[in-house]
Protein backbone atom coordinates (compact mmCIF):
# COMPACT_ATOMS: atom_id res chain seq x y z
CA UNK A 1 0.00 0.00 0.00
CA UNK A 2 2.48 2.54 0.87
CA UNK A 3 4.96 1.91 -2.33
CA UNK A 4 2.19 3.24 -4.04
CA UNK A 5 2.28 6.77 -2.37
CA UNK A 6 4.29 9.50 -3.63
CA UNK A 7 7.02 11.39 -1.01
CA UNK A 8 4.40 14.05 -0.16
CA UNK A 9 1.66 11.71 0.53
CA UNK A 10 4.05 10.10 2.90
CA UNK A 11 4.84 12.99 4.73
CA UNK A 12 1.16 13.81 5.28
CA UNK A 13 0.37 10.04 6.57
CA UNK A 14 3.50 9.95 9.15
CA UNK A 15 1.91 13.42 10.15
CA UNK A 16 -1.40 11.91 10.58
CA UNK A 17 0.03 9.23 12.74
CA UNK A 18 2.27 11.23 14.79
CA UNK A 19 -1.31 13.60 15.64
CA UNK A 20 -3.24 10.34 16.32
CA UNK A 21 -0.07 9.21 18.73
CA UNK A 22 0.52 12.39 20.55
CA UNK A 23 -3.49 12.72 20.56
CA UNK A 24 -3.82 9.09 22.61
CA UNK A 25 -0.47 10.31 24.54
CA UNK A 26 -2.54 12.95 26.09
CA UNK A 27 -5.83 11.14 26.51
CA UNK A 28 -3.66 8.51 28.47
CA UNK A 29 -1.47 11.41 30.65
CA UNK A 30 -4.91 13.39 31.54
CA UNK A 31 -8.08 11.48 31.26
CA UNK A 32 -9.42 10.79 34.70
CA UNK A 33 -11.01 7.17 33.00
CA UNK A 34 -7.67 6.61 31.24
CA UNK A 35 -6.09 3.12 31.93
CA UNK A 36 -3.75 3.27 28.76
CA UNK A 37 -0.54 4.27 31.26
CA UNK A 38 -1.93 1.61 33.72
CA UNK A 39 -4.16 0.87 35.75
CA UNK A 40 -6.20 3.15 38.46
CA UNK A 41 -8.76 2.81 40.88
CA UNK A 42 -12.18 4.44 39.56
CA UNK A 43 -15.61 2.58 40.12
CA UNK A 44 -17.19 -0.65 40.77
CA UNK A 45 -20.21 -1.93 39.40
CA UNK A 46 -22.31 -1.16 41.46
CA UNK A 47 -24.03 1.26 40.60
CA UNK A 48 -26.18 2.10 43.85
CA UNK A 49 -22.31 3.01 45.43
CA UNK A 50 -20.99 6.37 45.20
CA UNK A 51 -17.34 7.24 46.66
CA UNK A 52 -17.36 10.99 47.79
CA UNK A 53 -13.58 12.09 47.21
CA UNK A 54 -12.15 15.81 48.64
CA UNK A 55 -8.70 17.06 47.41
CA UNK A 56 -6.09 19.87 48.54
CA UNK A 57 -7.11 19.89 52.00
CA UNK A 58 -6.80 20.31 54.62
CA UNK A 59 -8.13 23.24 54.95
CA UNK A 60 -9.92 25.57 57.90
CA UNK A 61 -13.32 25.96 58.28
CA UNK A 62 -14.50 23.97 55.15
CA UNK A 63 -12.75 20.35 56.05
CA UNK A 64 -14.51 20.67 59.31
CA UNK A 65 -17.41 21.66 58.13
CA UNK A 66 -17.92 18.76 55.76
CA UNK A 67 -16.57 16.46 58.88
CA UNK A 68 -19.54 17.73 60.44
CA UNK A 69 -22.10 17.21 57.92
CA UNK A 70 -20.62 13.75 57.04
CA UNK A 71 -21.18 12.82 60.63
CA UNK A 72 -24.49 13.96 61.03
CA UNK A 73 -25.25 11.50 58.16
CA UNK A 74 -22.66 8.75 59.40
CA UNK A 75 -21.72 9.16 55.81
CA UNK A 76 -17.57 8.08 55.17
CA UNK A 77 -15.07 9.89 52.79
CA UNK A 78 -11.63 9.31 51.16
CA UNK A 79 -9.80 13.14 51.78
CA UNK A 80 -6.52 13.27 49.28
CA UNK A 81 -4.36 15.74 51.29
CA UNK A 82 -1.74 18.29 50.32
CA UNK A 83 1.92 17.75 52.10
CA UNK A 84 2.13 21.09 52.62
CA UNK A 85 -1.16 21.89 53.80
CA UNK A 86 -0.37 18.84 55.78
CA UNK A 87 2.22 20.59 57.60
CA UNK A 88 0.48 23.48 58.26
CA UNK A 89 -2.59 22.00 60.10
CA UNK A 90 -2.03 18.45 61.30
CA UNK A 91 -4.88 19.01 63.72
CA UNK A 92 -7.80 19.30 60.78
CA UNK A 93 -5.70 15.95 59.71
CA UNK A 94 -6.36 13.82 62.80
CA UNK A 95 -9.74 15.10 63.26
CA UNK A 96 -10.69 13.72 59.55
CA UNK A 97 -8.91 10.65 60.75
CA UNK A 98 -10.59 10.12 64.54
CA UNK A 99 -13.39 10.62 62.31
CA UNK A 100 -13.47 7.15 60.58
CA UNK A 101 -12.63 8.87 56.64
CA UNK A 102 -9.92 7.79 54.28
CA UNK A 103 -6.68 9.83 54.05
CA UNK A 104 -4.83 9.63 50.64
CA UNK A 105 -1.43 11.21 49.27
CA UNK A 106 -2.26 14.32 46.79
CA UNK A 107 1.28 14.64 46.46
CA UNK A 108 3.44 17.61 48.72
CA UNK A 109 3.25 21.14 46.72
CA UNK A 110 1.02 19.94 43.70
CA UNK A 111 2.58 19.81 40.48
CA UNK A 112 1.93 18.46 37.26
CA UNK A 113 3.38 15.21 37.80
CA UNK A 114 3.49 14.59 34.04
CA UNK A 115 5.92 17.28 33.35
CA UNK A 116 8.55 16.78 36.23
CA UNK A 117 11.78 14.60 36.29
CA UNK A 118 10.98 10.96 37.74
CA UNK A 119 13.17 11.94 40.84
CA UNK A 120 10.99 14.94 41.54
CA UNK A 121 7.92 12.61 40.79
CA UNK A 122 9.57 10.07 43.47
CA UNK A 123 10.16 13.28 46.14
CA UNK A 124 6.81 14.84 46.26
CA UNK A 125 4.95 11.35 46.96
CA UNK A 126 7.66 10.21 49.57
CA UNK A 127 7.72 13.26 51.33
CA UNK A 128 3.87 13.72 51.19
CA UNK A 129 3.57 9.86 53.04
CA UNK A 130 6.40 10.84 55.30
CA UNK A 131 4.55 14.04 56.62
CA UNK A 132 1.22 11.87 56.38
CA UNK A 133 2.18 9.49 58.49
CA UNK A 134 4.51 11.12 60.97
CA UNK A 135 0.51 12.86 61.61
CA UNK A 136 -1.28 9.47 61.54
CA UNK A 137 0.96 7.49 63.06
CA UNK A 138 0.28 4.55 60.17
CA UNK A 139 1.00 3.65 56.69
CA UNK A 140 -0.82 5.63 54.04
CA UNK A 141 -2.12 3.37 50.95
CA UNK A 142 -3.67 5.54 48.39
CA UNK A 143 -2.73 8.38 46.20
CA UNK A 144 -4.19 11.17 43.81
CA UNK A 145 -2.17 12.81 40.99
CA UNK A 146 -2.62 16.45 41.06
CA UNK A 147 -4.75 17.45 37.67
CA UNK A 148 -4.79 13.64 37.58
CA UNK A 149 -1.62 14.00 35.49
CA UNK A 150 0.13 10.87 34.91
CA UNK A 151 2.74 8.45 32.98
CA UNK A 152 3.91 4.86 33.13
CA UNK A 153 6.59 5.77 35.18
CA UNK A 154 4.25 8.17 38.00
CA UNK A 155 1.94 5.02 38.40
CA UNK A 156 4.91 2.84 38.80
CA UNK A 157 6.57 4.99 41.65
CA UNK A 158 3.21 5.35 43.43
CA UNK A 159 3.02 1.76 43.66
CA UNK A 160 6.49 1.12 44.75
CA UNK A 161 5.82 3.33 47.44
CA UNK A 162 2.49 1.53 48.58
CA UNK A 163 0.32 4.19 46.92
CA UNK A 164 -2.46 2.76 44.79
CA UNK A 165 -3.67 5.59 42.62
CA UNK A 166 -7.17 7.20 42.43
CA UNK A 167 -9.21 8.80 40.08
CA UNK A 168 -12.58 9.54 38.98
CA UNK A 169 -15.86 9.71 37.35
CA UNK A 170 -17.80 12.84 38.22
CA UNK A 171 -15.74 16.17 38.04
CA UNK A 172 -17.71 18.76 39.63
CA UNK A 173 -15.94 22.09 38.63
CA UNK A 174 -16.15 23.14 42.54
CA UNK A 175 -12.42 24.27 42.48
CA UNK A 176 -13.03 27.45 39.92
CA UNK A 177 -14.22 30.70 41.76
CA UNK A 178 -17.63 31.11 40.37
CA UNK A 179 -19.10 27.51 41.15
CA UNK A 180 -22.71 27.49 42.72
CA UNK A 181 -23.63 25.05 45.49
CA UNK A 182 -26.89 24.40 43.00
CA UNK A 183 -24.03 24.11 39.86
CA UNK A 184 -22.11 21.57 42.06
CA UNK A 185 -25.73 19.25 43.05
CA UNK A 186 -26.14 19.53 38.91
CA UNK A 187 -22.92 18.13 37.83
CA UNK A 188 -23.28 15.20 40.98
CA UNK A 189 -26.93 14.81 39.76
CA UNK A 190 -25.73 14.43 36.31
CA UNK A 191 -22.98 12.24 36.83
CA UNK A 192 -24.99 9.67 38.85
CA UNK A 193 -27.67 9.01 36.33
CA UNK A 194 -25.01 8.63 33.33
CA UNK A 195 -23.27 6.50 35.80
CA UNK A 196 -25.63 4.64 36.79
CA UNK A 197 -27.57 4.09 33.30
CA UNK A 198 -23.43 2.56 32.68
CA UNK A 199 -24.29 0.23 35.40
CA UNK A 200 -20.96 1.19 37.44
CA UNK A 201 -20.44 2.93 40.91
CA UNK A 202 -20.09 6.56 40.86
CA UNK A 203 -16.30 8.31 42.19
CA UNK A 204 -17.15 12.05 43.14
CA UNK A 205 -14.34 14.52 43.06
CA UNK A 206 -15.21 17.17 44.87
CA UNK A 207 -12.62 19.94 46.85
CA UNK A 208 -12.17 21.24 50.45
CA UNK A 209 -8.80 23.22 49.76
CA UNK A 210 -6.54 24.42 46.85
CA UNK A 211 -2.77 24.55 46.88
CA UNK A 212 -0.90 27.93 47.50
CA UNK A 213 -2.09 31.00 45.49
CA UNK A 214 -4.95 29.22 45.04
CA UNK A 215 -8.34 30.09 46.56
CA UNK A 216 -9.43 27.88 49.37
CA UNK A 217 -12.92 28.95 49.74
CA UNK A 218 -15.08 26.05 49.48
CA UNK A 219 -18.41 27.28 51.27
CA UNK A 220 -20.53 26.27 47.61
CA UNK A 221 -19.31 22.52 48.29
CA UNK A 222 -20.12 22.72 51.83
CA UNK A 223 -24.04 23.68 51.03
CA UNK A 224 -23.83 21.36 48.18
CA UNK A 225 -23.12 18.25 50.20
CA UNK A 226 -25.42 19.37 53.07
CA UNK A 227 -28.13 19.25 50.49
CA UNK A 228 -26.69 16.13 48.24
CA UNK A 229 -26.14 13.57 50.91
CA UNK A 230 -29.59 13.03 52.90
CA UNK A 231 -31.04 13.43 49.16
CA UNK A 232 -28.86 10.70 48.12
CA UNK A 233 -29.56 8.50 51.43
CA UNK A 234 -33.43 8.68 50.47
CA UNK A 235 -32.34 7.27 47.08
CA UNK A 236 -30.82 3.84 48.75
CA UNK A 237 -27.50 5.10 47.57
CA UNK A 238 -24.43 3.51 50.05
CA UNK A 239 -21.35 5.90 50.58
CA UNK A 240 -18.30 4.04 50.77
CA UNK A 241 -14.29 4.40 50.51
CA UNK A 242 -11.96 2.42 48.30
CA UNK A 243 -10.66 0.14 51.75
Amino acid sequence: MFDELTTAELVVVAGLAGLAAARLCVHAAFSAGSQIFGRTLIATRNPNEIALTFDDGPNDPYTGQLLDVLAQHQVKATFFMIGDNVRQRPDIVRAVQSAGHLIGNHTMTHPWLTFQSPAKVRQELGDCNAVLEDVLGQPVSYFRPPYGARRPDVLRAARELGLEPVMWNIMCGDWKPTSTAAGIQTSIEEGLARNRHAGRSSNVLLHDGGQAGISRDRSATVSAVRTAVPKLLESQYRFTTFI
